[in-house]
């Protein structure tokens, strides 16, 4: 029995491209077993006409489908549902009854520690000053696709299709030891890194190796990075905020029994302050003094676009008392999640043990297309690219954050892609953030980053990564609005 061309549908305002539509319905009905073993699709011809679409769309989506078995083709009559693939069991009925009772034995500690005030569809709004997200016109997507192409090819597949155990891509690998680290200053060998699913999965390995198990002290940044709290939180050490000023993490606030100090030295998070010279000698003198580690994240070094970036904390670190924590979420794209870690090789022994207790390693996949792309000079013309369209950002910004009367003078021009600023007149973030939704305005209020939240409440992050410079102006004219409002 034929199957009618009226048994599927385009649907034009999707995202999806048309033949991949198709495929999916004719996968869908085979699996479902709407369309049974032998039964004769619509003519290319037909299915295109019904659908308003191009033959070539229908034609292509078929041959697919017999490369996956899913259709048979016939000299002269056509193409017809494959014998090959076996339909799924039909779905068990739901269950009726109250069911298992999980909130009497789930540990909801994770879920309680959620952050609740980021928004997942923060591309709708025009104005968007969100943190941590990319702009894709600033992604050589071309390259990148190259580069995807090139993992693929038969003679790398072959490797990517083991198990790797605990071990990383070595070309990867070596193109960081190489090119990435000697930027900051760094020198390493291979067994003294790690990859890591970006810079927060690092942070945890870092601070399970150093914390896990027992009864420790960590010391972080006040405020600081909420996503390292709750990491922190877990552990079951004591824990201890440092109060951050114009010079970054005071070492001389660090308590004595300190196990280890997470900072964000380079360009502290949120604010982007740097830590002094005299501070990091110091807090490397108390490292090496008495014995505790210190977890550097690096997120952000490369976004320096007014000088040299601040030298990392690894690079002068002659005793080892430093695990460095780097990421390419924002110098390739977030959604990339690679990172990785750069400390003595004891302890990057103890982190990939750990790390195959949970996910083994990074995708293979992932790995030597991210190499490809560095090794082929993709990555260093993205980062000029990005610093250069930073840079106008962030003066385009500064230049209307002045002109609205959000700040009194000109912002310093130290790189990063955020401003951190006081609400003015010391309004509530979170009800300007709540205000700014309704005209299309996102900004991030500055509570979540304290450990007393009513600290922060004065405070907001505007972040240009993810906002068009033509934008920033009539974003923060409707900021300065709102505030006066």
């Amino acid at each position: 029995m034929p199957i009618p061309a009226e048994a599927f549908f385009i649907d034009r305002a999707s995202t999806v491209p048309l033949q991949v539509q198709l495929r999916r319905q004719i996968i869908a009905g085979v699996l479902e077993g709407r369309f049974r073993p032998g039964e004769r699709m619509p003519s290319a011809r037909h299915m295109a006409g019904v659908l308003g679409v191009a033959r070539v769309t229908v034609t292509q989506a078929y041959a697919e489908l017999v490369a996956a078995d899913y259709l048979t083709s016939r000299d002269r009559a056509g193409h017809f549902v494959s014998d090959r693939i076996e339909p799924l069991p039909p779905a068990p009925a739901p269950s009726a009854g109250g069911g298992f009772d999980w909130d009497a034995v789930l540990d909801t500690r994770l879920s309680r520690a959620e952050r609740k005030d980021r928004v997942p569809d923060w591309r709708r709004y025009r104005y968007p000053f969100v943190y941590g997200q990319a702009d894709p016109a600033l992604v050589d997507h071309a390259a990148w696709r190259d580069c995807a192409r090139r993992a693929l090819g038969r003679r790398e597949f072959v490797a990517l299709t083991g198990d790797l155990y605990d071990s990383d891509d070595p070309e990867l690998v070596d193109y960081i030891l190489r090119h990435i680290l000697p930027r900051r200053g760094i020198r390493a060998e291979a067994d003294q890194v790690l990859l890591t699913l970006g810079a927060q999965n690092g942070l945890w390995l870092a601070a399970e190796v150093m914390l896990g198990g027992r009864t420790s002290l960590a010391a972080f940044e006040d405020p600081g990075y909420p996503g390292l709290r709750t990491i922190l939180a877990q552990t079951g050490a004591r824990l201890s905020a440092v109060a951050v000023d114009e010079a970054g993490l005071d070492p001389e606030a660090i308590p004595h029994g300190t196990s280890a100090v997470f900072t964000t030295a380079s360009h502290h998070s949120p604010t982007g302050v740097a830590m002094s010279p005299a501070r990091r000698a110091r807090l490397l003198e108390r490292a090496g003094a008495e014995g505790f580690a210190v977890i550097e994240d690096d997120y952000e070094f490369e976004m320096s676009f007014a000088g040299a970036p601040s030298p990392a904390l690894k690079a002068m670190d002659a005793g080892g008392a430093v695990i460095h924590v780097g990421s390419f979420s924002k110098s390739v794209f977030p959604g990339l999640r690679l990172g990785y870690l750069v400390a003595d090789r004891r302890v990057i022994h103890e982190a990939r043990a750990l790390r195959a207790l949970t996910l083994r390693h990074p995708p293979g996949m992932l790995q030597r297309t991210l190499a490809h792309f560095l090794a082929l000079g993709h990555y260093d013309t993205q980062m000029n690219r990005m610093r250069r369209v930073y840079a106008e950002r962030r003066a385009e910004m500064a230049r209307a954050l002045v002109a609205n009367g959000l700040v009194a003078g000109a912002p310093s021009a130290r790189g990063g892609s955020s401003f951190w600023l006081a609400t003015p007149g010391g309004i509530a973030a979170d009800r300007l953030a709540a205000e700014l939704r309704g005209r299309d305005v996102l900004i991030e209020p500055g509570a979540p980053f304290f450990t007393d939240p009513s600290r922060g409440a004065g405070f907001y992050r505007l972040a240009y990564s993810s906002i068009p410079a033509e934008r920033i102006a009539e974003g923060i004219a409707r900021i300065a609005e709102a505030a006066r409002r």
